[in-house]
């Protein structure tokens, strides 16, 4: 899959920590990014397909932070919850109830078979440290699936970013942020890409704006 806006945007946005878990890496892009806003940081990556985990290993083993980003192939859903992260990071599949692709390796990645919203959130539960943040990236019709399943799980919303192609249009993305406890503040926000704090969110990681 190549490189698009929501992993760009989730990976300038989300919040970070000592360890932090980046779930279905693809390029393993959100991870370089957390990486290099979190220099004291470490950074595990996984993804379920061979294919993406190689190139991920590749991207992150020719960049300033190949001692910081780990990359494995792994399922996040059956991973043994041996460590805890302070921040766990997702750019889902976001088809959901849709027409199955017939590329395996485009189906991984686009649509919520592998990665049902009720399985990631439950599993991040599981895997977030008490004070920790789990944020995500969402087409806006999928936002009240997602906080479903994130509120079953235990999970309350502490920050949404609506995301604008412009600013007359609707939203066509949601930026969430989900802990186990009630922030002292519930922070909303929105962004339109092109916009003067679109250019200050990405700054640090385009090299042109």
């Amino acid at each position: 899959m190549k490189v698009g806006t929501d992993g760009c945007l989730l990976g300038a946005w989300a919040h970070g920590g000592h360890q932090i878990l980046d779930v279905g890496t693809g390029t393993g892009l959100i991870a370089l990014m957390m990486a290099q806003r979190f220099p004291e940081a470490h950074v595990r990556a996984v993804d379920i397909d061979a294919g993406a985990v190689a190139q991920a290993a590749e991207n992150v083993s020719v960049s300033p932070f190949c001692d910081r980003v780990d990359v494995e192939m792994s399922d996040f859903l059956t991973m043994d919850g041996k460590e805890c992260y302070d921040a766990i990071v997702s750019n889902p599949p976001f088809f959901v109830d849709a027409l199955p692709c017939p590329d395996k390796q485009r189906m991984l990645a686009r649509h919520a078979v592998s990665l049902p919203y009720d399985g990631l959130v439950s599993q991040a539960q599981r895997l977030l440290t008490d004070e920790g943040e789990f944020s995500v990236i969402v087409p806006t019709e999928n936002k009240q699936l997602m906080e479903s399943a994130a509120a079953l799980s235990g999970f309350v919303l502490a920050r949404s970013c609506a995301v604008k192609t412009t600013v007359l249009k609707q939203p066509r993305r949601y930026l969430l942020a989900f802990r186990k406890h009630l922030p002292d503040e519930f922070e909303s926000s929105e962004l339109v890409i092109g916009s003067a704090d679109y250019v200050l969110l990405m700054h640090d990681f385009y090299l042109k704006m």
